[in-house]
């Protein structure tokens, strides 16, 4: 299990813990918030902690909670995870923030934080993130950072309604990192000022 935190000025990642389950269970339980995870909703606090230790034995996996700074409530969760850093690359996932704090700095800062602790302090080559083809909030928000869609695999995953669903993909390389980076720190200012 990871040991670090990282704290921006709106939000800090800790190390997701099952004793997290019930704070943030109103999120995770929200069907807005879950819509387009491909695992299902958990609906009770047991079945948050299950979800979350599934997250946590998983060694290629890195979870935090996000952590809102003015208040410290736990706002939500995103994970590093296939982490293989013999081949120094990662996706990111299993992200999610109650809706309250949609359209704020939280996930900006969540991005910048974990997309520095990949590149800066694991010095890995590529980050991947993956969203729904009918995401479109995702996509936009994937493009207006800087991130690059490399194609879409199609029928990829089932959804939990059973339909099938596109993956469409995108990356961040390392050498990418320093002007998104500065974007990102652009949005999380132009968002807390």
């Amino acid at each position: 299990m990871n040991n670090n935190s990282f704290l921006g000025d709106t939000v800090r990642l800790v190390p997701l813990s099952t004793d997290h389950a019930e704070a943030l269970l109103p999120s995770a339980s929200d069907p807005e918030v879950w819509r387009w995870m491909p695992r299902p909703r958990p609906e009770t606090v047991t079945q948050m902690h299950a979800l979350l230790s599934e997250m946590i034995v998983d060694p290629a996996r890195r979870c935090f909670a996000a952590q809102r700074r003015a208040d410290d409530a736990l706002i939500g969760s995103t994970s590093l995870y296939d982490l293989d850093l013999a081949e120094s690359r990662a996706e990111i996932g299993a992200t999610w923030f109650d809706r309250s704090c949609w359209g704020g700095p939280y996930n900006a800062e969540s991005k910048l934080l974990l997309f520095g602790h990949a590149f800066d302090d694991l010095r890995l080559a590529r980050l991947a993130l993956r969203t729904d083809n009918l995401n479109v909030r995702s996509q936009q928000a994937l493009s207006r950072l800087g991130l690059v869609h490399e194609g879409t695999l199609r029928s990829h995953m089932r959804r939990q309604d059973g339909t099938r669903r596109d993956s469409l993909y995108y990356s961040l390389l390392a050498d990418e990192w320093p002007i998104v980076r500065d974007r990102l720190r652009a949005r999380v200012a132009a968002k807390t000022t």
